[in-house]
């Protein structure tokens, strides 16, 4: 499970003016329409194309729990992208976006200060130049620990050098340990 990007996917998720679809079968012929056939479909749940003709066609009404979520994985990702977008768009230009977190956290500094990771919970509001950055680096498939770093960036600027008023010495952030995450836009 990807603790960041599944985050910074259901900050985007938020933005959806309407509910995605929540019958299997409901769901099922919505892949078929955005796939445009129920072989893709099939491969793409690792199914039969028998086994989706049959959910279309509401003769199973209700899958296996892996199933399940696949299925509510994958019609989550596609639906409304213009909506995604938009909501993308505006984080990265304009609000910026919002993490609440509550993690270990230290950092590297000059010798005689305390830099001692502990535990924190922080709710910070990031410029619009780091919600870019988490977005596009999501985009280009980047791993978990990488939109750590990214994170973790923003909150030395912001949250631990505010703005560069203080703590001008800091080297890095260091987050680990997290027991919770959330986005907002």
């Amino acid at each position: 499970m990807s603790l960041f990007g599944d985050g910074l996917e259901a900050a985007v998720q938020k933005a959806f003016t309407r509910p995605a679809p929540k019958s299997a079968g409901a769901q099922m012929r919505y892949l078929v329409k955005q796939l445009k056939g129920t072989k893709a479909v099939a491969q793409m749940l690792r199914v039969s194309q028998r086994t989706v003709e049959r959910y279309v066609k509401d003769q199973i009404k209700k899958p296996r729990p892996e199933l399940a979520t696949r299925l509510e994985h994958e019609v989550k990702a596609r639906w409304q992208p213009q909506i995604r977008a938009k909501a993308r768009q505006k984080a990265a230009t304009t609000g910026g976006i919002v993490i609440d977190t509550r993690a270990r956290m230290g950092y590297a500094a000059p010798i005689g200060s305390t830099d001692e990771s502990r535990l924190r919970h922080l709710t910070v509001a990031l410029p619009p130049t780091y919600a870019a950055r988490l977005f596009d680096a999501q985009e280009q498939g980047a791993s978990d620990a990488r939109l750590q770093e990214i994170a973790a960036e923003g909150l030395k600027e912001v949250y631990f050098q505010d703005g560069g008023r203080r703590a001008g010495s800091l080297d890095e952030v260091r987050f680990t340990d997290v027991e919770h995450l959330e986005f907002d836009l």
